[in-house]
C-alpha cells in the first residue's frame, strides 16, 4: 500500500505543482463522467472532453464558480496564487490571461485533492459538470 500520509504541504506548494496535481484529478473525474453518462466512442469522448478540459472551459468554469461567490477566502486564496504564477509556457490555441484562469482552476482542484478535502472537491466539480452541461457546447476552444 503506498502510503503519502503528510508527505506534502498543499499549502507550501508551488501553484503551478498544485495545477499540475489538478489537472490530472479533474481529467480522471471528466473521463468518468463522460463513461458514465454512456459516451463510450473514443472521438466522441474526445470532443465531450474538451468542453470540460480546455482552458476556455476551465477559464469559465472559474468564473462561474467565483460569480457564483461559491468560493471560500482560502480558496480565493489559491485561484489568486495559481492566477499570478509564473510559468515558462506559452500557451497554444488560447490567450495568455485564459491560460493563467485556467491554471488557477487546476490549482484549486490540485489544492483541495492534497488537503483530502474531497467532499468539497466533489461538490465544486459538481457545480461545474452542471454549468457546462447547462451550456451544451458553448464551451469548445
Amino acid at each position: 500500500m503506498l502510503d503519502y500520509e503528510g508527505k506534502v504541504d498543499a499549502n507550501q506548494l508551488n501553484s503551478l505543482a498544485l495545477a499540475y496535481m489538478g489537472d490530472a484529478v479533474y481529467e480522471i473525474y471528466v473521463r468518468r463522467h463522460l463513461l458514465h453518462s454512456g459516451k463510450v466512442k473514443p472521438n466522441h469522448l474526445h470532443r465531450e472532453g474538451t468542453r470540460y478540459v480546455s482552458a476556455k472551459a476551465q477559464c469559465q468554469a472559474l468564473f462561474y464558480l467565483m460569480n457564483e461567490n461559491t468560493l471560500s477566502e482560502e480558496e480565493m486564496a489559491v485561484v489568486i496564487r495559481g492566477r499570478n504564477a509564473k510559468s515558462n509556457t506559452v500557451p497554444k490555441n488560447t490567450d495568455v490571461q485564459t491560460y493563467h484562469y485556467s491554471t488557477a482552476f487546476e490549482a484549486l482542484i490540485g489544492y483541495l485533492y492534497l488537503k483530502d478535502q474531497k467532499e468539497r472537491l466533489e461538490e465544486l466539480i459538481l457545480k461545474v459538470f452542471a454549468f457546462v452541461e447547462e451550456k451544451k457546447g458553448g464551451m469548445t476552444e
